[in-house]
Formats: C-alpha cells, structure tokens, sequence
C-alpha cells in the first residue's frame, strides 16, 4: 500500500522588539548552543560536534517533563538534536534542521533572522523572524505548531530584550 504524502508545512512568526538593536539580538541567536537561556521548556543544550559558529555543528537540546501526578519516577525527557545548516553573521541570519528526536519531528528546517527597524531618524529597534518548513506531525495541527512557534518565540523576544536591557 503506498504511503500518502502530505503537504510540507510552512509558517512564520515574528517579534517586534522595541529597544534592542539587531546587532545586540543577533549574538544570542549566534550562540547556537545556548538555547536553554531563551526558549521556554528547554532544559539544556550543548554542542555535540562541529565547531561553533560554523556549518555542521550539532546541538543536542532536551526538556524533561514530570508525569501527570508530578511524580520524578516518570520524568520524560523530549529530546532533538540540530544540525546548523547555514549560518551569515553579516545578514544576521541562521537554518537548522532536526536530525533526530523523540517528539515526533520527521522533518524540519527552520530559518531564524533578525532585522533591524528603520525609522525615519535611523534604526528604531528590531525584529527576529522564524520560518520554518517541516512535515506534519503527529499529533499536532498546523494551526496548533504555528500558535507554539509563535508563542516561544514571543517569549525568547522578551527574554532577550530584557537580557539587552539589564545588560
């Protein structure tokens, strides 16, 4: 019996960031193997190999999470590890795939960049855009993957705008 192929899964999500300028955002984003300090339910991730800042480095990220009676004996882990596929310092701009995971991802490569916002008087802040093309999964809706992209990425926006604040 031939398997159906679905259609890919495409979405976008965007934050506005008031303050920061993409030069201050963009080395956060950089730091590939410090996804813990931004997204949110991430627990560690660390490089695994590669050299940092190139194409090839892979990261392995995980989150745990507690049973539904909030038990430690069944903790779950949920784990991914991401290849950097494309990385310009210049454009401010990244892409990864997902190689290998336990959450259900086939396929997914996504493409995260930070722009500035210009004004009329120079640049008034900036924004960070999330693409990402992957195959359904199961489980999941469309509408229910993008709402989650968007919604992480709202809040790495304000994780970083306030890291650039405090700084």
């Amino acid at each position: 019996m031939a398997e159906e192929t679905q259609p890919k899964w495409k979405g976008k999500a965007t934050v506005v960031l008031e303050s920061p300028t993409a030069d201050q955002v963009w080395p956060f984003l950089e730091d590939f193997c410090n996804l813990q300090k931004w997204l949110p339910g991430v627990d560690t991730c660390y490089q695994v190999e590669g050299k940092l800042g190139q194409p090839g480095l892979i990261r392995y990220c995980g989150s745990s999470t507690l049973s539904a009676d909030g038990s430690q004996e069944e903790t779950k882990i949920s784990w991914a590890k991401e290849k950097l596929i494309m990385i310009d310092p210049i454009e401010r701009c990244l892409s990864y795939e997902i190689l290998e995971n336990n959450i259900g991802f086939k396929s997914y490569v996504a493409t995260m960049k930070v722009l500035p916002i210009k004004d009329g008087d120079g640049q008034r802040g900036c924004k960070i855009e999330w693409f990402f093309v992957a195959d359904p999964i199961e489980g999941w809706s469309l509408e229910d993957f993008n709402s989650y992209i968007n919604s992480s990425l709202q809040f790495m926006g304000q994780k970083m705008e306030q890291a650039v604040l405090s700084g």
